[in-house]
Formats: C-alpha cells, sequence, structure tokens
C-alpha cells in the first residue's frame, strides 16, 4: 500500500496552494484521530471530498485513513471528478473488469515518460523505410496474432480552464475488421469525431467554446492573428486526457500529454486552431528506429463572431490519434497494436517536467537525424554531380 501511495503522491495536476491545504487537513484530522474516537463515517465524509493527489497523501498520515483508503468508491469519486467519461455505466463496468478504480487511477494518472529516447542514435539502424525488410517493419506475425483491435477501448476527456467539455469512449478500433483487411498495411489514425458523426445512435451535440466558458472576445480575425491572444487562451487553458484501455491484458494507460506540446494556425484560413498533445512511445522488437511518437491533435475552428455583441463560438472539428516514427512516416495498423499493446505497461511518471523532457528530447533527436539526412543526400547530390561532369568531359575527349 505504502508504494502505491509514494506512486500518486506529488499531484501533476493540482495546484500547489490547494495541496497544501488538503494536507494540512489530513494531517489536523489524523492528530484529532489520536485523542479522540472519531466515526469511520466521518473520515470518509472527509476523505470523499479529497482529489487522488491528497487522498494518497493523506492515507499515509495514520492507519485509519489508509484503511479506508481502500474503498473502492472512494476512488471512484476521483475519477468521475477528474474523467467525466468513467461515470457511464459500461465504464463503470470495464473498469471493474480490470481492477477497479484505484488501479484504473494509479495507471492513468501518471503520464508516459520514455527515458529510451537518448540511446537512439540513426547510424545504428536503417535510415530509410524503403531499406527495411518486410520482416523488419511488419515485426512479429505470431506476437499480432493475440492482438485483436476489439480489445482497446479509448476512453477520452477534454478539458477547458477546469470545466469538462468533451467526454467520448470509443469501443475497439474503426474500421479494422478482419486481419487480411486494409487497416493492417495502412497509415493507422483513429479519429474520435468522425467515428461519432456516422454513428446513428449518437446523440451528443457539436463540441464549442465561447466566451461563457472563458474564451477571449474576438473584434476581427485580422486582429486576432496580430495579438494572438485567442490562441494563447486555447494553448494554456486546454487539457486533454487520452487513456487506451486493454480489455484482455486489464492495462490502461493515458497516451496525452495532458497539456499541449505545440500547435499552430491551419492554413490558408487562419480560422482553424490546431493544438498537439501526445507522448513517446517505445518500439522496440517492432520498429527499427524503437521509438515512436503518438499525435494527438486537436482542431478548433471559428465559426462565428459579432463584433457588436463581442462574441466569439469555436467548434471542435478533429481530435484524433495517429503514430509517427523518426522519419515522420506513418505507422501502419499492424505495427500500431502492438506497440499500443507495449506502452501500457512502459515507465510512467508523475512529474511533469520529465514528460515535457521526454518529448523535447525526441523532437532534438527527430530533428538531428533530419539535418543528417539531409547532409548525406547533399553529399550525394554533389557526387552524382561530379559523375555527370567527369562522363562529360571524358565524352569529349574521346570525340576529340
Amino acid at each position: 500500500m505504502q508504494e502505491f501511495l509514494d506512486e500518486l503522491d506529488g499531484p501533476v495536476f493540482v495546484g500547489e496552494a490547494e495541496k497544501l491545504e488538503m494536507r494540512s487537513m489530513a494531517t489536523s484530522v489524523a492528530s484529532v484521530e489520536s485523542t479522540a474516537s472519531l466515526s469511520t463515517d466521518l473520515f470518509y465524509d472527509i476523505l470523499r471530498r479529497l482529489d487522488g493527489p491528497t487522498l494518497a497523501t493523506a492515507a499515509c498520515t495514520c492507519a485509519a485513513f489508509c484503511s479506508i483508503s481502500r474503498e473502492e468508491r472512494l476512488w471512484e469519486n476521483v475519477c468521475s471528478s477528474m474523467w467525466p467519461s468513467t461515470n457511464r455505466e459500461d465504464v463503470k463496468s470495464l473498469i471493474a473488469s480490470i481492477g477497479g478504480f484505484r488501479k484504473f487511477y494509479a495507471d492513468c494518472f501518471p503520464l508516459i515518460v520514455n527515458k529510451e529516447v537518448s540511446e537512439y542514435h540513426w547510424n545504428k539502424y536503417l535510415e530509410y523505410p524503403e531499406e527495411w525488410t518486410e520482416a523488419e517493419y511488419y515485426g512479429d506475425m505470431d506476437e499480432f496474432e493475440t492482438i485483436s483491435p476489439s480489445d482497446f477501448v479509448s476512453i477520452v476527456d477534454i478539458r477547458y480552464k477546469d470545466k469538462a467539455i468533451c467526454s467520448k469512449v470509443l469501443w475497439g478500433i474503426p474500421n479494422a475488421n478482419g486481419f487480411n483487411g486494409w487497416f493492417y498495411n495502412c497509415p493507422f489514425r483513429i479519429d474520435i469525431l468522425t467515428t461519432y458523426a456516422a454513428r446513428d445512435d449518437d446523440g451528443e451535440g457539436e463540441v464549442t467554446l465561447s466566451v461563457s466558458d472563458g474564451l477571449p472576445p474576438i473584434f476581427s480575425m485580422e486582429k486576432e492573428r496580430k495579438d494572438g491572444k485567442l490562441w494563447k487562451e486555447l494553448r494554456d487553458g486546454l487539457r486533454l486526457s487520452w487513456i487506451v484501455v486493454n480489455k484482455k491484458m486489464k492495462q490502461a494507460a493515458n497516451l496525452a500529454s495532458w497539456s499541449p506540446l505545440g500547435g499552430q494556425r491551419h492554413w490558408p484560413t487562419d480560422k482553424d486552431f490546431v493544438i498537439r498533445f501526445g507522448s513517446v512511445l517505445p518500439a522496440k522488437d517492432i520498429l527499427p528506429c524503437q521509438v515512436v511518437e503518438c499525435i494527438l491533435s486537436m482542431k478548433f475552428r471559428v465559426v462565428h463572431t459579432e463584433e457588436e455583441g463581442v462574441q466569439t463560438t469555436l467548434k471542435l472539428t478533429e481530435l484524433s490519434m495517429q503514430l509517427e516514427d523518426m522519419e515522420g512516416a506513418h505507422v501502419n495498423g499492424r505495427n500500431s497494436l502492438l506497440i499500443l499493446k507495449e506502452a501500457l505497461s512502459c515507465h510512467r511518471s508523475k512529474n511533469y517536467s520529465e514528460v515535457l523532457e521526454s518529448c523535447h528530447l525526441y523532437s532534438k533527436v527527430q530533428s538531428e537525424l533530419k539535418e543528417e539526412k539531409m547532409r548525406s543526400e547533399s553529399r550525394l547530390d554533389r557526387l552524382c554531380i561530379l559523375s555527370g561532369i567527369a562522363a562529360f568531359i571524358t565524352f569529349c575527349y574521346c570525340i576529340l
């Protein structure tokens, strides 16, 4: 139990002031327990008001708190507060089948950190996808046959300034039926909104953000392009959680970076804002590059502005996942399933700075690889030009 609590202690998503306040309250109650006999119901009522990291901290203060903190109902409250999609009855049944809410929170609260990125060196592996053999690219077929797309469940939640604005649950992977289908050899991609729009039984409306949600008013797109106030508010206020669960393996992991890793205005209209989240996933013994980037893209479009009323409305038009290797090539469906399987058991950390460091290191190594590739191509081009000149001179010499 202590090891579990240590893993959860130290919030990634909770403010320091709130953390100190909750810790103080937990310690105070523990002191009261030593001088007076308080009922278990009172302890439970106190603990049910705490967030996950503070609940784990409180459990370390006394034996009574430690015992009560094992209650699944407490962790169900924590999960539903952080991930509203876990309030669904089908998701509750799924979480119960893979070990319960306490285990689910311990698996999905820390974020994925890949410390093996620094071990990648471009010259240790085959440089270009066209040089990979079929066996190297497609991986172990025997292992792949044990993986079914229907085993995976995506639990997605979006927040803006601590307000839940979107919750989606996707059972299985769309268009992945049949082991010999096109999915396994084509670029892997999951588009949550497209999938939901295609469902006849989907009663959920569009996901929008407006001034009432805390967006700054846009007086004109030209002014917005200059000051970038709306873009800054989106970048600082949006939070994404994309949890992948494997029902067969009974494992789960959060593939998102919680906060945006980057973004841009989408050419050519300047009315689209693309925000990128993600993580670096291990691909050892799956792809020659050993690591891949899980890219989670969110696109908002300005659909309504009124200068007189100073109103702004943004519509969520894209929410997708795809995997790219070091070369920037999209990973196919077959290898993506293998990588997702490995991601469910890879290293994680509650320290958000480690998460950012891992992603920035990947970008650095990827940039170095591209630069080296460009230098190699430049040397090859010069060699071809010199060879052509030499051949031309030789030809002229023979004729003369």
